[in-house]
């Protein structure tokens, strides 16, 4: 197979980009290279360009190899954790003075590296309805530099209209970034609606079995990965090998995974969305959610996550996440186990008090891939 990835199909890229068979051994698997450096042939002679594996490394860069075929990049780059791979993006194409554009419900992470870090730093963000193109045009200003997406957002599954926001970001002057953790690559593909960078936590669905902390950038200009590689170089936020190892494994069943945690999401949605003890259910699949068809328009399927509001309030919200046997209490989401939290008290705890803040009833759902039967029948008892 040639470089040129973009003739193949997803599936084929996940399991073949970047990781052809090792040429000493034929192993199909791509090694895990544990070492912090590498034997040079003379000073200066590098095997392969490897030096040190802060620099770089085999394994780490068969994953960014792959993720960049995945999403249709220039280049991909492999991170720690999905804030590092954040703090690395804004710190190369921001400086002190800039403002950025955030979601009003952004990630409770995200809106804390804004707010309380950034921040000390310089940069303003101003959080707008990303729903709303106009609202977004209004919040820009001269010194705006990044518009910040979530598509779906995290926890209340808002849709944004990427191709109309990079219009808008790109007049004024603005690159448009996009997280993609709750769609994965598999379901959506900003690179191609015109935005400039993407975002990952590949923690989440990529790595998909909650074995693994790591996150990822893939852009589309080439210019803007090499100042990207030289940042993630000089801060150090790097992948590791095993982690980078981990999330590329779980790369090769994304599609797999994200058809079933969509069809048992679905599923979850029906039962939910005709429940009396439930007052309203967040998610773009269901025809009254209000970026239903730009979710349509934009994604090959809705996902795996839902969130939903009890009638009877926080009280509610919290016997319901204690009852619950199937669906795990925990934070995260992505993986194979079905997980189950409550926003305003564990992963949006930092946004309480802020203009994002979650309804305190609010449940939100990470539909895994158990038997579609024993998630809804769990749901059905803890509901009662």
């Amino acid at each position: 197979m040639g470089e040129d990835w973009s003739t193949y199909g997803f599936e084929t890229r996940a399991l073949h980009a970047g990781q052809e068979p090792d040429p000493s051994t034929g192993a199909v698997v791509p090694p895990i290279h544990a070492t912090s450096t590498y034997k040079q042939d003379g000073v200066g002679g590098l095997r392969g360009g490897y030096e040190y594996s802060r620099s770089g490394n085999p394994t780490r860069a068969a994953l960014e190899t792959c993720l960049a075929a995945l999403e249709g990049g220039a280049r991909g780059l492999a991170f720690a954790s999905g804030l590092a791979a954040e703090d690395t993006l804004l710190r190369t194409v921001l400086e002190p003075g800039a403002h950025a554009v955030i979601p009003d419900d952004a990630y409770g992470g995200t809106y804390r590296l804004f707010a309380r870090v950034l921040d000390r730093w310089g940069v303003a963000a101003t959080p707008a309805p990303l729903h709303d193109v106009d609202a977004v045009r209004t919040a820009l200003t001269a010194q705006t530099r990044v518009v910040w997406v979530e598509t779906p957002t995290n926890p209340l599954l808002g849709i944004a209209d990427i191709e109309a926001l990079a219009a808008v970001a790109h007049d004024a002057g603005a690159a448009l970034v996009v997280d993609n953790t709750f769609a994965s690559p598999y379901l959506q593909n900003p690179l191609a609606l015109g935005a400039d960078v993407v975002v990952h936590s590949t923690t989440k669905y990529l790595g998909g079995h909650s074995d693994v902390v790591g996150g990822a950038l893939v852009v589309a200009d080439e210019e803007l990965g090499e100042r990207l590689a030289y940042h993630q170089n000089a801060m150090g936020a790097v992948a590791g090998p095993f982690d980078a190892w981990l999330v590329l494994r779980g790369a090769k069943t994304l599609a797999v995974r994200m058809d079933r945690h969509c069809a048992n999401a679905a599923r979850v949605v029906d039962l939910l969305a005709g429940h009396s003890a439930v007052s309203r259910v967040y998610y773009p699949g269901l025809p009254e959610h209000p970026g239903h068809e730009v979710a349509a328009k934009q994604m090959r399927g809705f996902g795996g996550m839902v969130s939903f509001r009890l009638a009877g309030g926080e009280q509610a919200a919290l016997r319901v996440c204690e009852r619950l046997q199937v669906f795990t209490l925990a934070e995260s989401l992505g993986g194979v186990e079905s997980l189950v939290e409550h926003p305003a008290r564990m992963t949006h705890g930092s946004v309480a008090g802020t203009p994002l803040e979650v309804p305190a009833d609010l449940v939100r759902l990470s539909v895994g891939l158990e038997s579609v039967a024993d998630l809804l029948a769990d749901l059905t008892q803890a509901l009662r």
